[in-house]
């Protein structure tokens, strides 16, 4: 999979400004959020997430595991606390500084998110001719891509003529085809098969092997278990489960090579 991904970067990682990679991605000071007026469901998180670290997010449905992504993401703004992504103070930054920084992330959201009316190989093309590539660029790239989540021979087909899976995995090749240097993660094997799970998450592994840190939120204990060397971070009614206080006070060689 390393020259779907050195297409893609050669155009597009110059344009972002990707010059090392950090030790801290991501930071979390005291962040709680709450929707409208309503109780907090996320309050007095406190973690750092490593440059290159494979981190999965667990806990029970409700635990609010997918508001805790989209702050990640930056879909969402806390409402207490601080947030710095990528060396930076983001919590209050004007909505026009953020386009910049979520270039820098890759997103799997659990219901898909596919533009309708393109096709599978331009819904995965987006990103590379977001960042600038040209179509030389992107033709290799996106066709090794949709071989690796085995959906060659669907590549012109629009989302609605695909399944549940397939959209998954084109909503997937979509996030990781320009190798973000954050990779957010909402369920992403939920809608396929176990063996198709397991390549998806080894797609996962290798791009993190070339520098990306990966956060997958999940409730498959299999593919915890197949990945030696990831940390947990669990949720329990909105609050982080960290009795060691390894997520908030990372060791230096916590991050993956």
């Amino acid at each position: 999979m390393h020259g779907a991904w050195q297409g893609g970067r050669s155009a597009a990682g110059r344009r972002i400004g990707r010059d090392h990679k950090l030790a801290v991605v991501a930071e979390f000071d005291s962040v709680g959020l709450r929707y409208g007026t309503g109780a907090e469901v996320l309050r007095d998180l406190d973690f750092r997430l490593t440059g290159g670290g494979f981190y999965f997010l667990t806990g029970p449905s409700g635990a609010g595991k997918t508001s805790l992504l989209k702050l990640l993401y930056l879909a969402q703004r806390p409402t207490r606390g601080r947030i710095r992504l990528f060396g930076k103070e983001l919590s209050d930054a004007p909505r026009e500084a953020l386009p910049p920084f979520r270039r820098r992330i890759g997103v799997v959201f659990q219901d898909f998110r596919l533009i309708r009316n393109l096709s599978a190989f331009d819904n995965i093309a987006l990103p590379l001719r977001i960042a600038g590539a040209s179509e030389e660029e992107i033709e290799g790239p996106v066709r090794e891509m949709l071989a690796w989540v085995g959906l060659a021979d669907r590549a012109s087909a629009p989302p609605p003529t695909l399944s549940g899976g397939e959209q998954q995995r084109v909503a997937i090749a979509r996030a990781v085809i320009n190798r973000p240097e954050l990779l957010v993660a909402d369920e992403p094997t939920g809608n396929v098969d176990a063996d198709m799970a397991h390549r998806l998450l080894h797609l996962f592994t290798a791009l993190n092997r070339l520098g990306t840190t990966v956060v997958v939120a999940t409730h498959d204990v299999g593919l915890i278990k197949a990945t030696p060397g990831a940390r947990l971070i669990r949720l329990e009614n909105g609050s982080l489960v960290d009795p060691t206080g390894v997520l908030k006070n990372p060791p230096p060689e916590a991050g993956r090579s």
